[in-house]
């Protein structure tokens, strides 16, 4: 995932924005789509690592 791109509108335009995400997920292979998945989830559990908002997993006991 070398290449960026970068849509640049005017003004605001959530079709667009919205339309040009789909292209390009469209573009990638499915490989590269979790490999993208992956490296956004490990970006968000550091986020909430270094925010104090991440909890342990629990182990629920049915009774």
């Amino acid at each position: 995932m070398g290449r960026k791109i970068v849509l640049k509108l005017s003004g605001h335009n959530e079709e667009k924005e919205i339309n040009f995400e789909l292209d390009f997920l469209r573009s990638l292979s499915i490989r590269q789509r979790f490999e993208l998945m992956a490296a956004k989830t490990r970006e968000m559990i550091a986020l909430l690592d270094k925010n104090g908002h991440r909890k342990a997993f629990q182990i629920i006991k049915r009774t």
